[in-house]
């Protein structure tokens, strides 16, 4: 076991180095950057001055490029022409974009190998406590939903597989097929328009993770208090990502069930619980284990980002939005590795689970 880890956590070192390098490689192709976002927020500000002073002074007054700029050489960057060169090469000083790209992302992933992640672009703050601020956000909504999911979809698709064909499995179904079919976010429209002063009741808050006076509160009404925010997104979530693991615990019970070996169990006369729980169980549960990484990373990070936006829950997945969309590079690349390293060590997590479903298996004998 201890070789099997061994060789796994050396292999996660090239997966990651690889996984960053593609993403830096993208972004550099992609339009677009932070020193065209700084000059569109210039020409913004410039175009709102100049209107300013036109009303004022009732004559339209054009708008100057910094001194230095008349017959500069055409930039590179959009939005440039006109402005001092001097000035964007301070910019690209200011970004760290003066550098040639080898030498940038060694010095990135030099940083991130000592969780160094640097100060983003755009916002007076550091990308770790950025991180650090959004995480409690994400958490609870991939926590809760991760436990709620496999809580009510192994019980249910158990009871579907052993029930198959009957009327209790016929209604299950169109259940799961709603679930599966209507996205997460649509569940929270209908949340908020139902419980959430929309237009009917008013029962749950609409932003926020806590109440803002819940350091007043004594700790039972702090726990109150976060349930009651967590309880529409979660509720929303759990809908939505329910149906797939429902679907996959039945069809791994429905397969298992009629193998050989559950016939001759059943033959030695071994109660039904004892054949379904003490023989099935194990091995039909191994693929839904499987999945639990890609799972709990999809809904810590990916499926959460409508629901934060719906909620105003201010978390990691709209974090790395933002960022993206602002070409804040500092926040993008250091979520991204973050978001890989939580992953490849969650599927480490998940192989050794097997483990603990079937001792059979045997890591050591595994070549990675």
């Amino acid at each position: 076991m201890g070789a099997y880890v061994v060789r796994r956590l050396l292999l996660l070192i090239p997966t990651l180095f690889a996984i960053m390098l593609v993403n830096f490689a993208v972004v550099q192709i992609v339009p677009g950057g932070p020193i065209e976002r700084v000059l569109a927020q210039l020409d913004k500000t410039a175009v709102s001055a100049t209107a300013r002073m036109s009303g004022a002074g009732g004559e339209t007054l054009g708008t100057q490029a910094p001194s230095g700029s008349a017959g500069a050489s055409p930039s590179r960057y959009r939005g440039a022409q006109g402005l001092d060169p001097e000035f964007i090469r301070s910019l690209e000083k200011q970004f760290g974009l003066d550098q040639p790209l080898w030498k940038r992302f060694v010095l990135m992933m030099g940083n991130y190998l000592r969780f160094d992640f640097g100060n983003s672009y755009f916002r007076d703050q550091s990308v770790a406590s950025l991180v650090v601020e959004k995480m409690p956000v994400s958490i609870s909504l991939g926590i809760w939903t991760t436990l709620l999911v496999y809580l009510i979809s192994i019980p249910l698709g158990i009871a579907k597989a052993v029930r198959d064909g009957s009327r209790f499995d016929v209604w299950t179904s169109g259940v799961v097929i709603a679930g599966n079919a209507v996205p997460s976010f649509l569940f929270a429209i209908l949340l908020v328009v139902l419980f959430a002063g929309g237009r009917y009741l008013d029962w749950f808050p609409l932003r926020g993770l806590v109440s803002e006076n819940w350091h007043e509160l004594s700790w039972p009404l702090r726990i109150l208090d976060y349930l009651w925010h967590m309880a529409l997104p979660v509720t929303a979530m759990v809908i939505g990502g329910f149906a797939s693991l429902t679907i996959l615990t039945k069809n791994s019970f429905l397969e298992e069930i009629h193998k050989q070996y559950v016939v001759t169990a059943r033959a030695k006369g071994l109660g039904e619980q004892r054949v379904l729980y003490g023989h099935v169980f194990r091995n039909a549960m191994l693929i839904v284990i499987a999945g639990f990484p890609a799972a709990f990373i999809g809904v810590l990070f990916t499926g959460a980002l409508l629901i934060e936006v719906i909620f105003s829950l201010d978390g990691l997945g709209l974090l790395g939005f933002e960022a993206a969309l602002n070409r804040d590079y500092p926040v993008m690349f250091a979520t991204l590795y973050f978001f890989t390293l939580v992953g490849l060590l969650l599927g480490l997590v998940g192989d050794l689970t097997y483990m603990l479903v079937d001792p059979r298996i045997d890591f050591e004998s595994r070549e990675v």
